[in-house]
């Protein structure tokens, strides 16, 4: 009795071992087919919505279009770092008139301003993102290289980023672009080693298959 007893209890978690399993991989479908739309929707000017990552957001608010687009223009009128305290309200208003530039599909003023918000908040919760969109903003223009610097920068200078993984695919992409298929694989390698299980590392084995 005793071993029937057990046999249950073993197949009852065998079965809930396969239902957190298909859970999981239904996730990470879920993942890869957001980041590929994702991909698609910037590549092709149509931005998603302007709201970093939650990981870094602290939930703040989204700024009126209004007091953004005034952002905007005083951002990009800001030399160097800013050596005032941290507000996070007005780095969101200043981070949300970039992000609006890419739904606008203005590329050139969305560069300018993502460099003009890291001038100014180079430590903020959301320059990051903004690092990251810097490179995806360069990267719509066509600016290679632009995209190559943006995107190494974010493993540079925030490794600990949730966008680090999905950085270093996009510098694969680029590096592949450019014609330096030396540097691609070690790249394309180096997410799939550190970041098992996100969307890029799905993304960069894909490719390393190709190669």
């Amino acid at each position: 009795m005793q071993l029937q007893q057990m046999q249950d209890q073993l197949s009852r978690q065998q079965g809930i071992i396969e239902e957190l399993q298909n859970d999981v991989s239904r996730m990470k479908q879920e993942n890869l087919e957001r980041y590929q739309d994702l991909d698609r929707r910037i590549n092709s000017g149509a931005a998603p919505a302007a709201t970093p990552d939650n990981s870094s957001t602290g939930g703040a608010p989204v700024a009126p279009a209004g007091a953004a687009a005034g952002a905007a223009g005083a951002a990009a009128q800001q030399p160097a770092a800013s050596s005032e305290p941290g507000d996070p309200a007005k780095e969101k208003l200043y981070y949300d008139a970039a992000f609006d530039q890419i739904k606008q599909k203005d590329f050139d003023k969305a560069s300018q301003a993502f460099n003009a918000f890291l001038r100014k908040y180079p430590n903020s919760q959301y320059a990051g993102n903004a690092q990251y969109w810097l490179g995806e903003v360069n990267l719509a223009k066509g600016d290679l290289q632009g995209a190559s610097q943006a995107f190494a920068q974010v493993s540079q200078k925030y490794p600990k980023h949730s966008k680090v993984p999905d950085s270093l695919y996009k510098l694969a992409d680029v590096e592949r672009r450019m014609g330096h298929t030396d540097k691609v694989k070690g790249i394309l390698q180096q997410v799939i080693t550190q970041y098992p299980g996100t969307s890029a590392a799905q993304l960069a084995q894909r490719d390393l298959q190709k190669l």
